[in-house]
């Protein structure tokens, strides 16, 4: 049986679900040369309804390459559970001493030993506006083996569960 979403809302809360269980992902942002920058970052643990939420410091280069395009990707892959996520949005810099208490925790004090008192500090918010997940239930064995099954068949293998949807 599938485990395929059939709605939009079964989708974007498959996606949470996936997010949630990966926590890290490449933020890819757009760097002042044109060329894509990637790098990973820790999602910080909240509801998603759309919106991601990362720590970062004020001068740094994502930072900067979001303020002059704010167009970002950030990618999620979790390869014990064989999942993969892609969300696409708008990231801008938020300075909200609120939210920066409210998602904070005491881990983040490897990189901001000063805590929410960091001078600097500021977070990133990624306001999604597509996301796009693969969730294969089979290992990449068992995918193999579909796959040349499929080139003796002549029928597409099945490689999982695929969706897209906006936000």
């Amino acid at each position: 049986m599938s485990r395929e979403p059939t709605t939009d809302a079964d989708a974007r809360r498959r996606v949470t679900e996936l997010i949630r269980d990966a926590r890290v992902c490449m933020l890819t942002t757009i760097g002042v040369d044109g060329r894509q920058v990637s790098r990973p970052m820790v999602l910080q643990v909240t509801e998603f309804t759309g919106d991601l939420w990362f720590f970062a410091r004020s001068n740094s280069a994502k930072v900067r390459q979001i303020r002059v395009n704010p167009e970002v990707n950030a990618a999620f892959g979790d390869q014990r559970r064989h999942t993969w996520i892609s969300i696409s949005g708008t990231a801008r810099e938020e300075n909200d001493r609120v939210d920066i208490e409210r998602l904070w925790h005491p881990g983040l004090g490897v990189w901001f030993p000063e805590g929410p008192d960091t001078p600097g500090l500021t977070l990133i918010k990624v306001r999604a506006s597509s996301a796009e997940y693969w969730d294969s239930p089979t290992s990449a064995v068992v995918e193999l083996l579909g796959a040349v099954r499929a080139a003796v068949t002549g029928r597409p293998p099945r490689t999982g569960d695929h969706r897209a949807v906006s936000y």
